[in-house]
């Protein structure tokens, strides 16, 4: 069990464990456009959308989930929150999802699997969470297309070396990067990944910066703080 400050979540029975990149996405997404509607694509234990129905006052936040056992955590992890009345979890894959669409989304938001690289671990289950090929970056980006409403916010969290590619890709379906942030470990360590957020309007004035994690092991940076301070227990 990993406890927040307003809920909980129960991991044992998935291989995908709350993690760092679930927390910034949850935390950083851009709200100031007051969701209606808010669809968490690939939902794991449910920690994105949780977050978010924390921070927003949206009515209906949906999670899309593959992997079975996952998504019955997340479906635990809702009913025991204080939201479960405005957060719903689906038992699809994407393809499925988007064959049918019910609703247009005022946020969607992804921690997609990203480890493109050749190798296989002995976990099945862990290697469909962890790998591209579960989700491939043009299929996640033809379902904000998609599902996104008009004046509606799509965010991610991906490695950094795949930011400029996703960028391209995004735009040739006219989703365009309003918000970049690329997060560093420690002062001194390289960009790891980039949190990006995308709107159907082109803008010339995109915010970008750099968040810092860690000045030293477990001393966080200001930035981090104040980003997760409503989450994070010790924060």
């Amino acid at each position: 069990m990993f406890s927040f400050k307003q809920f909980s979540i129960e991991q044992d029975k998935t291989a995908m464990k709350v993690g760092t990149d679930g927390v910034l996405l949850g935390s950083w997404t851009p709200i100031h456009h007051n969701p209606f509607s808010v669809l968490d694509i690939g939902a794991g234990t449910g920690i994105i959308a949780l977050m978010l129905a924390q921070r927003t006052s949206a009515e209906q936040i949906d999670a899309l989930e593959i992997d079975e056992e996952a998504y019955e955590q997340a479906v635990d992890n809702f009913e025991n929150s204080p939201w479960g009345d405005r957060l719903f979890c689906f038992h699809a894959g994407l393809d499925e999802f988007i064959e049918e669409p019910e609703d247009e989304y005022d946020l969607i938001v992804s921690n997609p699997p990203f480890y493109a690289e050749d190798y296989k671990t002995e976990n099945e289950q862990r290697d469909l969470a962890r790998f591209q090929d579960a989700m491939p970056f043009e299929e996640l980006i033809e379902a904000a297309d998609l599902l996104l409403s008009e004046n509606g916010i799509f965010a991610l969290i991906i490695p950094f070396k795949e930011e400029k590619n996703f960028i391209a890709l995004a735009k040739e379906s006219e989703l365009y990067p309003v918000k970049i942030t690329r997060v560093k470990g420690t002062p001194t360590s390289e960009i790891k990944r980039s949190l990006l957020a995308f709107s159907r309007n082109e803008t010339s004035e995109i915010e970008i910066d750099e968040l810092i994690i860690e000045i030293n092991r477990h001393v966080y940076t200001p930035e981090y703080i104040e980003l997760t301070k409503d989450f994070y227990l010790k924060m």
